[in-house]
């Protein structure tokens, strides 16, 4: 049998230009399926060549081809740059009156510069000689991929035989858009209108819903949960009609990237084998951030974006009476709403030895944290997989996570039968901060009990957070189309 060949078209890719998840999933999850593939599958990611792209990594690019690409009345340049990473082709559609700026996302015209990626993204197919078996699109920006390969694209005979994925990593954001872009920006007419029509206005996500073959979601749970209008964001009914082409897959982590036993950002490697290195961590982050050097004092740790919905509202309901009542030590490392990195400066400057305020995002400094800390707090209201729990347990942090999404699939609740420890971490059901004080109570009174602590790290960082397993779903999917 012939090898398959995928094609990922994503907004955002590490170590590239990434904002999140979906930019950690894209620099991963290819080279893993091409890795779990016997037969050896033929994996490329096509995402745009944003201004911010280093030019350590332009420097490595070559130009694969120029060509214009019609979008609705508009002609525009494309010129198409490749590189190889970790056996994955990964190909960049350069045009710097789209792409050449300062931010990702947020522009005035997101429409137009992603509907022109996703037109890019199949127009170059026939340039570059690359006819995929499989086109798998993630979220709102690449959604229009889908729409055109089985619109606008399928009278082609090459295009017909693709078959499409699309991949939901937060449901929130759809890519709502007026009618009145429908022809002059997407190019689509009245025979699509209703392929893209919901709720009165242009719906991206609905329209690569529908037309797609396979819908999958970032966790087993989130599949489950965006069905229930408490989770969908209005498009629950939607997806009730579509609920036969709905898979859940876990996401993993980069085993490369997130490595204690290696990390070089970190003050002191360590591994399962020798936790006691760990501690190295807490007291040169203690030592940077002017805090009292102790390792007997349980380090708590929030990395997040400082929103609602992430849980920062209960949090914020009960992070005062856990500070003064308890000898700990807290970071927060994240930007976010006004009112909450308010609150989290106050917060410092009411607990001066005990409270951390960093209000900014840091990939290196959030490793830092990550292998300094001991308790690691997730108790997000809604979170379709989530993968800061995964770092943290592979740095040997014990998470404490709210049972919704992804953390219901990955974090299982701490107990001991007959001396055997059960679970990876704390958790709890109902959303609110009684019950997030309670188990983070629990996880500190745990970390008094040295033995049992280094017990449960040890089967925390011992857990499977890999793309090994998840790179197979994916395979099984893929082999349900072809």
């Amino acid at each position: 049998m012939k090898k398959k060949k995928i094609l990922f078209v994503g907004a955002e890719a590490m170590p590239f230009a990434a904002t999140g998840g979906l930019g950690d999933v894209l620099g991963s999850l290819p080279a893993a399926i091409k890795n779990a593939d016997p037969k050896g599958s033929d994996v490329r990611v096509v995402m745009p060549l944003y201004g911010q792209v280093k030019e350590e990594y332009r420097k490595e690019m070559k130009e694969e081809k120029v060509f214009t690409v019609r979008l609705a009345w508009r002609e525009q340049y494309c010129r198409i740059m490749s590189l190889k990473k970790d056996g994955v082709i990964y190909y960049f559609i350069d045009n710097e009156y789209y792409y050449k700026r300062d931010t990702l996302y947020g522009c005035y015209d997101d429409a137009e510069r992603f509907a022109f990626f996703s037109m890019a993204s199949l127009s170059m197919l026939k340039q570059i000689d690359f006819i995929p078996d499989i086109l798998h699109a993630h979220d709102w920006q690449s959604a229009l991929s889908v729409v055109y390969l089985k619109t606008l694209f399928s009278i082609d005979p090459d295009y017909a035989k693709i078959r499409a994925v699309f991949t939901i990593h937060n449901i929130e954001y759809q890519g709502n858009y007026d009618f009145s872009i429908l022809g002059d920006v997407f190019a689509l007419g009245a025979m699509e209108r209703s392929i893209v029509e919901y709720g009165n206005c242009i719906n991206l996500m609905k329209g690569a819903i529908v037309t797609a073959d396979i819908v999958s979601t970032v966790s087993p749970r989130y599949a489950e949960e965006i069905r229930d209008p408490r989770f969908s964001h209005g498009l629950d009914p939607i997806l009730r009609e579509n609920a036969y082409k709905i898979r859940g897959i876990l996401n993993g982590i980069d085993y490369v990237y997130y490595n204690p036993e290696n990390d070089p950002v970190i003050e002191k490697n360590f591994s399962s084998d020798s936790i006691e290195d760990k501690y190295e961590n807490k007291l040169a982050l203690q030592r940077d951030l002017a805090l009292p050097e102790r390792c007997d004092v349980p380090m708590l740790a929030i990395i997040s974006r400082l929103a609602s919905h992430k849980g920062i509202d209960i949090i914020s309901e009960m992070i005062g009476g856990l500070v003064s009542k308890n000898d700990i030590q807290l970071i927060i490392l994240g930007k976010g709403t006004p009112e909450y990195e308010g609150f989290f400066h106050n917060l410092e400057k009411s607990f001066p030895d005990k409270v951390r305020a960093m209000i900014m995002y840091d990939r290196d400094l959030s490793k830092r944290i990550y292998a300094a800390c001991d308790i690691f707090l997730m108790p997000s209201k809604s979170e379709p997989c989530g993968l800061s729990q995964m770092i943290a347990s592979r740095y040997g942090a014990i998470p404490v996570t709210r049972e919704t999404g992804g953390l219901y699939d990955s974090i299982k609740g701490y107990w001991v039968d007959n001396g055997e420890i059960k679970g990876n971490g704390f958790t709890f059901a109902g959303y609110n901060s009684y019950e997030l004080a309670e188990r983070t109570d629990a996880a500190i009174a745990l970390y008094n009990d040295k033995e049992q602590r280094f017990a449960l790290v040890k089967k925390i960082m011992d857990t499977d957070f890999s793309w090994k397993v998840s790179a197979l779903s994916y395979l099984e999917m893929y082999g349900e189309l072809i």
